[in-house]
């Protein structure tokens, strides 16, 4: 199953949400969904009744319901239920909450959504510039993480045209990564203090572009030689990250400090807020001098 996570918003509540490219349909996590029609306040113990009720009158929708790993409150990945919309709508029905229909609509607007996405890519490109705004980005790193995007997708079209496959996409980007930046990703993301964040949503814009040119880089080599096998795009991989290092070195020379850092988004949210909170104070300042 290839598979996408995401968090959709419902009326302010979270609801961790899976999408699967081969079956092109959604699965949520039933424990969320309980907790939006029922303003439970333990939603897990809700639904473990209410299974336990719907399994005992021999219901159906329940025995079909997967299980899939997803993003706990503590960071790690663990087994929760989900349902496919369909069997979603079945259960909802089992559950008395004036939520039902308008949870019902929500449902089959966000299927709408993706399904519309995958006929025009662009739709993707706006609901991600939307998700990083809601996040609180600035418009600058928006536009550059977006492009980093675009950089990383030609780079794994290239590996893919030299023969990489499966696993070996996540061990050529460890070498380009410590290439540049001296550290591999899990060691990278230990610096940042994350555990199952996005690395590249936690780069600060030097961060980012750095790491981007590691990667264009890697990409306009692979083209001129044309590597076969993960060894050879491993080699490539390690003098694309070089090239980036070096760039690296000479702004660090400059500034006297590293460019790797241990900022992570909630740091580059707070300095925001206080920078923010600074001009404000200024701007207050200069004008009862005036």
């Amino acid at each position: 199953m290839s598979r996408k996570e995401a968090i959709k918003i419902f009326e302010e509540k979270k609801v961790r949400t899976v999408w699967d490219d081969e079956q092109e349909k959604w699965y949520f996590s039933i424990v969320d969904v309980c907790a939006v029609l029922t303003d439970s306040p333990n939603p897990r113990n809700y639904w473990k009744v209410l299974k336990h009720r719907l399994i005992k009158e021999g219901n159906e929708t329940v025995t079909n319901c997967n299980q899939l790993k997803l993003l706990a409150e503590d960071g790690k990945m663990r087994l929760t239920d989900v349902a496919d919309p369909e069997q979603l709508f079945r259960l909802i029905q089992s559950i008395p909450s004036p939520k039902a229909e308008p949870f019902k609509l929500w449902m089959a607007q966000v299927a709408a959504e993706r399904l519309d996405q995958m006929q025009d890519p662009e739709l993707s490109i706006e609901q991600a510039v939307a998700d990083y705004r809601r996040l609180g980005y600035s418009e600058n790193w928006i536009n550059q993480r977006l492009k980093s995007i675009e950089v990383r997708k030609l780079l794994t079209d290239e590996w893919k045209r030299g023969g990489v496959q499966g696993q070996q996409y996540a061990s050529l980007t460890d070498i380009i990564t410590a290439a540049w930046s001296g550290r591999t990703t899990k060691q990278y993301k230990h610096l940042k203090g994350l555990h199952k964040e996005n690395l590249r949503d936690n780069m600060t814009n030097v961060e980012l572009l750095l790491n981007s040119l590691a990667e264009a880089s890697a990409t306009e080599i692979s083209k001129k030689e044309n590597p076969k096998g993960y060894g050879q795009n491993a080699e490539v991989a390690r003098r694309g990250g070089h090239v980036a290092k070096v760039a690296r070195n000479q702004l660090e020379s400059q500034l006297g400090h590293s460019v790797v850092t241990s900022l992570n988004a909630k740091d580059y949210f707070k300095s925001i807020e206080q920078e923010e909170k600074r001009q404000i104070t200024d701007d207050a300042d200069e004008i009862t001098e005036e």
